[in-house]
Parts: C-alpha cells; structure tokens; sequence
C-alpha cells in the first residue's frame, strides 16, 4: 500500500513508530494494515453492528482501535462529541492527532481537544472491554503472520 491510498486523519505524518517495540515494531500505517484485517463485525459497536460491512470496517471499531493505540504508542485518547451522548475516539501523540477509523464518516471531524476518554469509562461496557481484548487479540496474531 502506497501513502495516496491511506485515508485515515493524520495519515500524512503517521510514521509516529511504537514506544514498545516489543508489543509493536512498526508505524502508525503499519498498524492500519494490520487492523485492517481484525476489524470485523464482532468487534464492532453493538449499536452499529447491522450496519457494518467489508467496505466501511472502521465503523463502530473507535475506542477499542484508540485505546489499544494508546497501548502501543503512547499518548491521549480524546473524543468527538456525537450528538447521542456517544463519543467519536482518536487519538494524540506527541502533539499529533492521529483517527485510524475516520472513514466511517462522510464528514470531517471536530479534533479539539476538549474532551480526553479514560479507558476505565469504556470499559465499564463489559461487552467494550470484551471486544477490546478480542481486537488486541487478533492484533498480536496478526503481526506475527
């Protein structure tokens, strides 16, 4: 995959590589590749669940995708504000701000960082920390393939 077919926000200057090398030895991009084949329908928001597909595998995948980023690389875990009472999550890193799964969206987002996620209010949703372990799980298969 060249860099023209990367769509994710910050994708230009993602070549931010991982604090931990041992749990990750690559990029931002390289995580993309690899995320990109563990997104799967189980692993997406159960509210949005019937309306993920093959073609839009980031749907409902935020915060799940941004706090294992944050395992990776470091960083903050921020949100968009969704109208719903729900929170869009991305990430920043070292002063960069960095969403892997902003093409579900057919509109820019609002990245201010007004609203910082803390991992333990997610994963309250036992079904959210159950999809987190089984997204970092395929990961680590994955990688080593």
């Amino acid at each position: 995959m060249t860099d023209k077919d990367y769509r994710f926000y910050g994708w230009e200057y993602a070549d931010q590589k991982a604090d931990d090398k041992d749990l990750f030895d690559g990029d931002l991009r390289k995580m993309y590749d690899i995320l990109s084949e563990c997104w799967k329908a189980d692993t997406c928001a159960p509210r949005m669940r019937a309306d993920w597909t093959e073609d839009n595998r980031t749907l409902g995948q935020c915060s799940i995708t941004a706090f294992l980023i944050q395992d990776i690389f470091g960083g903050e875990v921020y949100g968009v504000p969704l109208g719903d009472g729900n929170f869009h999550c991305f990430n920043v890193i070292k002063d960069k701000i960095y969403d892997l799964t902003s093409e579900q969206f057919d509109h820019p987002l609002d990245y201010t960082l007004e609203y910082p996620q803390l991992r333990e209010t997610h994963f309250a949703k036992k079904e959210k920390e159950e999809r987190y372990i089984l997204l970092k799980q395929r990961f680590k298969e994955k990688q080593k393939s």
